[in-house]
């Protein structure tokens, strides 16, 4: 499998960038197995899918550790159950490629050995009610063949390296709802963070490297709105167009007098009349 390039590049989110790091893969690690001290950065080896189905989805981190376990570890700020469908085409494609690797004979009578799963969602956001255990089945209801467990993580105070990365999302998102999608909620973020001992080590190395990925993230949001904006005024538009139709063709009212009753304005009703013809 590749490894991950260790400098940033445009798809990478916090959670991915620090924690491709061998350092801070290896203290991610330790924070699910903290009984096993002796695993080193070189034990664990990082096998992120690059580019993931026709969608061009990434995953966000695959660790293989010692060739004995794979580790797909997923960050959430939105929750949604659907992760699960999502984790499961990436565990796929992650043995696919571990099997191409290491020339397994899937077609041969002798059992193949591969690393045992463990599938994980670290969860930053508010949201209460959020299982601990996240299961296949629940999106197909009832019975099946296949199943797998995903772990939810949250904050728990307890100050590993996962409990400090909640952590830093629950500052930067203060921040920016105090100061908005600006250069000034980025730079108290990382002062907050490096203040409260929260990533620091990573943080006072890696301030240019992070700053740039969430002055990204901000101008992908800002693109998101504006998309979401016109898909719901599209979304509008549609529902009164038919709705002015479904009164001139049931009432037999007039266009003016449908726009009239909905209550359109008047700075509204030439798009509208320009969209049905007239």
């Amino acid at each position: 499998m590749r490894m991950a390039k260790m400098k940033y590049t445009l798809k990478d989110s916090i959670f991915t960038f620090i924690f491709k790091q061998p350092e801070y893969a290896r203290e991610l690690y330790l924070a699910l197995h903290p009984e096993d001290t002796d695993v080193t950065e070189a034990d664990c080896k990082l096998v992120t899918l690059e580019n993931i189905l026709t969608t061009g989805m990434y995953n966000d981190i695959g660790l293989q550790v010692r060739d004995k376990m794979i580790l797909l570890i997923e960050a959430q700020s939105t929750f949604s159950i659907n992760i699960v469908l999502r984790i499961l085409l990436y565990l796929a494609a992650t043995y696919k490629e571990y099997a191409e690797e290491h020339k397994l004979n899937l077609y041969g009578t002798e059992p193949v050995t591969i690393p045992r799963p463990e599938l994980y969602v670290v969860y930053t956001g508010d949201r209460e009610n959020v299982p601990e255990t996240l299961l296949l089945s629940d999106l197909y209801g009832g019975a099946g063949d296949a199943e797998i467990r995903v772990k939810v993580l949250r904050g728990t105070g307890n100050g590993d390296i996962v409990d400090q990365y909640v952590r830093f999302c629950k500052i930067a998102d203060e921040e920016r709802k105090q100061h908005g999608r600006s250069g000034k909620a980025i730079e108290e973020t990382i002062r907050r963070c490096i203040e409260e001992n929260v990533l620091a080590p990573f943080l006072m190395t890696r301030q240019k490297e992070v700053a740039e990925i969430m002055v990204t993230l901000f101008d992908q949001e800002k693109v998101m709105e504006i998309h979401d904006y016109h898909i719901a005024e599209a979304a509008k538009m549609d529902g009164m167009l038919s709705s002015i139709i479904n009164l001139t063709e049931t009432l037999g009212l007039s266009i003016e007098a449908a726009m009239n009753a909905l209550k359109i304005s008047e700075d509204e009703r030439p798009k509208y009349v320009k969209m049905l013809g007239q």
